[in-house]
């Protein structure tokens, strides 16, 4: 019987996931991510695991080579980049993430956040709390330019709602020209991107070529009125770069709610900067989009145990003989 490793923290053995899985003959081993974990406890959780379903643990190179019995990973959601994809690859392990499943929630997370940095709603709040009632003007979204850094799922979720709110959009983005069907996007290239846009949203995945893509540099080329907004992934962003820019006024403000190291570090360059808030990693975390990412992420297992996983990321890299194993 195929033992599961489930790690996402909001799943709980008893509910419909654990369900699902044990309807279908497994057997699930909850261990929840809380924080970080050292790689050994990771180790140590893996030892007899056939699938995992997992958060963002970090499942390296060497770690993935000390599971032997490990054939699936799933992750509920749609970054990968804490699975060394390549090393799971070589050792015949199918990793899957679940394309597009939080797009609607990361979407009006998005615009949340681009409100709330327009009208300094955390500040406002936080000075009441202070004993102050502090009344600094904000501003509207109405005829701002809103510039989508990637077009993926959860991008493309932004425009209506950036349109409702009477603003243009502009892209960057790898996607294919003849996939560029939205008439309401401008698609240019980086520069006019960081030139243009009033606010500045990080969508795109995380990658050698885009780690570290918003740092200094492009931050010189963006307007000082502007805001950036980051729900894809901190790494993107030079963190250094970005305190430094907007404790100079090189760029108005940003709202962020990935960091490079998570949980915020004590000793990070973001910490008390004003004009930057960082909130802790909740795009995607709504009661929908994670029960959608539940179900999915365990018949992604069922399937990928199968031989047939629905959305595999590595399916270019895995050696011929995956598909049989994962059918034994």
């Amino acid at each position: 019987m195929p033992r599961i490793l489930i790690t996402t923290d909001y799943l709980r053995p008893g509910d419909e996931v654990d369900q699902y899985l044990r309807t279908h003959g497994h057997t699930t081993v909850h261990s929840p991510l809380v924080g970080r974990r050292d790689p050994e406890q990771l180790v140590a959780a893996l030892d007899g695991i056939d699938a995992a379903l997992v958060a963002n643990e970090p499942l390296t190179a060497e770690v993935l080579s000390r599971a032997p019995r490990l054939r699936a990973i799933v992750r509920t959601g749609v970054g990968y980049d804490s699975i060394d994809v390549v090393a799971a690859a070589e050792l015949g392990i199918t990793v899957s993430n679940l394309p597009g499943i939080n797009a609607n929630a990361v979407a009006e997370y998005t615009i949340g956040l681009m409100l709330a940095a327009a009208r300094r709603l955390v500040q406002s709040a936080a000075g009441v709390e202070a004993g102050g009632w502090p009344r600094e003007d904000g501003h509207e979204l109405r005829g701002r330019t809103l510039g989508l850094l990637g077009y993926g799922a959860a991008a493309r979720a932004v425009v209506p709602l950036a349109q409702a709110f009477g603003m243009r959009v502009l892209s960057t983005t790898g996607v294919p020209e003849k996939e560029r069907s939205d008439w309401a996007v401008r698609f240019v290239e980086l520069p006019e991107l960081l030139a243009t846009a009033d606010y500045l949203s990080v969508h795109t995945a995380l990658t050698e070529r885009t780690r570290g893509l918003l740092g200094a540099p492009a931050f010189r080329q963006m307007k000082p009125t502007a805001i950036l907004i980051n729900t894809a992934r901190g790494a993107i962003v030079d963190e250094q770069a970005l305190a430094d820019a907007v404790r100079t006024g090189q760029i108005a403000a940003a709202a962020l709610d990935v960091v490079s190291d998570e949980p915020l570090a004590a000793d990070s360059p973001l910490r008390n900067v004003d004009g930057i808030v960082v909130f802790s990693h909740l795009a995607g975390q709504t009661a929908e989009a994670r029960a959608a990412a539940g179900l999915d992420g365990a018949a992604e297992v069922v399937a990928a145990l199968a031989g047939r996983p629905r959305f595999p990321v590595d399916a270019h890299l895995l050696p011929q003989t995956s598909a049989a194993k994962g059918a034994e």
